[in-house]
């Protein structure tokens, strides 16, 4: 198979069935959902016969394709004691070329930026992809001020107002809860104003409240951090620990993947309809070719709108849909 970054949207497909292949022979938990489906390498022969493996999986399988030793395992963040998912990844090195990849695709070259990650939460825990992600953009940075902050909002806020005063293009990556935490801060007059003014700075939550906040739809969060940085494009990533790539929405746009990556929806009544492109909403699948170590085909439990073009939006989790999701491993 083709190395992720090689991949194009004419030779996508052909690259998805060459990976569907080794992942039915090399990966157990995978072939034998799709021998109980069966959906097999001499069955399939359109990336839309492919079976996409529920998510929940990783939360009680190990799901490898090959026999490897991982160099690191990424947890899924649990608000309710539940149990994480677990991704077990080959290789530092080849995670950090997917991410630096997918990201410079859409925001240039990391280096002419300060990164200044907003994780509580996520900081406070051991093996989270995303941290990892965001402390490969503080190392790649060029900027003395990029770093992590927790719940440090001050010393946030003088970073900015001094990378403002050196012109210096900002990334602010953080958690939605933490975003908005700092945010609120900032319109309470804390700072001695109650807005922020930089057109150089980029704001990109992550998703995600933890439990910390009520859950709100994307559109309020945007509008919410819009009037503490009224002159800053407020942006949105979209990835999860199963995932090695990640989506990004930018300046109020759908969210778009790199080409070694697809969504689409399914029918939320029928996980085994055919994926969809045509604007319908459902729950959604993704192809992450840049899985190539674990599984690239998976059903996930967010529920989306997937528009012919490629791009598409997400509207929150399924009900009920750990449940729903594991009923086709009940055999394995």
């Amino acid at each position: 198979m083709r190395s992720f970054s090689q991949i194009t949207n004419d030779n996508f497909n052909t690259a998805a069935l060459v990976l569907f292949g080794r992942q039915y022979l090399e990966n157990k938990v995978y072939g034998e959902f799709c021998d109980l489906l069966g959906r097999t390498p001499e069955t399939v022969s359109s990336i839309l016969d492919i079976p996409f493996l529920p998510v929940e999986v990783f939360k009680s399988h190990v799901v490898k394709s090959g026999d490897w030793q991982e160099e690191e395992i990424y947890t899924s963040s649990t608000t309710s004691g539940g149990v994480p998912s677990q991704h077990f990844v080959h290789s530092l090195a080849y995670y950090k070329q997917v991410y630096e990849a997918g990201l410079e695709r859409v925001y240039g070259n990391l280096e002419e930026y300060a990164v200044l990650a907003l994780l509580p939460s996520y900081l406070e825990r051991t093996g989270s992809s995303l941290v990892a992600m965001a402390e490969g953009m503080i190392q790649k940075s060029d900027s003395a001020e990029s770093g992590f902050y927790l719940h440090n909002h001050e010393d946030l806020f003088k970073a900015l107002e001094r990378l403002k005063q050196s012109r210096t293009p900002v990334m602010l990556l953080g958690v939605t809860f933490g975003l908005l935490d700092f945010a609120e801060s900032i319109t309470q007059g804390k700072y001695g104003s109650n807005s922020f003014h930089y057109n150089k700075l980029r704001v990109i939550e992550t998703g995600g409240m933890k439990g910390k906040r009520k859950e709100l739809i994307r559109p309020e969060v945007h509008r919410l951090l819009k009037e503490s940085f009224p002159e800053s494009p407020i942006d949105s990533e979209y990835g999860m620990t199963e995932l090695l790539s990640q989506a990004y929405l930018k300046d109020s746009g759908n969210f778009e993947s790199p080409p070694w990556m697809r969504f689409y929806t399914r029918e939320v009544s029928d996980p085994l309809a055919p994926p969809m492109r045509n604007g319908s909403r459902g729950a959604l699948n993704v192809i992450d070719l840049a899985n190539s170590h674990s599984c690239a085909f998976l059903s996930l439990s967010d529920q989306g709108q997937v528009f012919e073009n490629g791009t598409f939006e997400v509207y929150g989790r399924l009900d009920r849909s750990e449940i729903r999701g594991c009923n086709l491993m009940v055999s394995l």
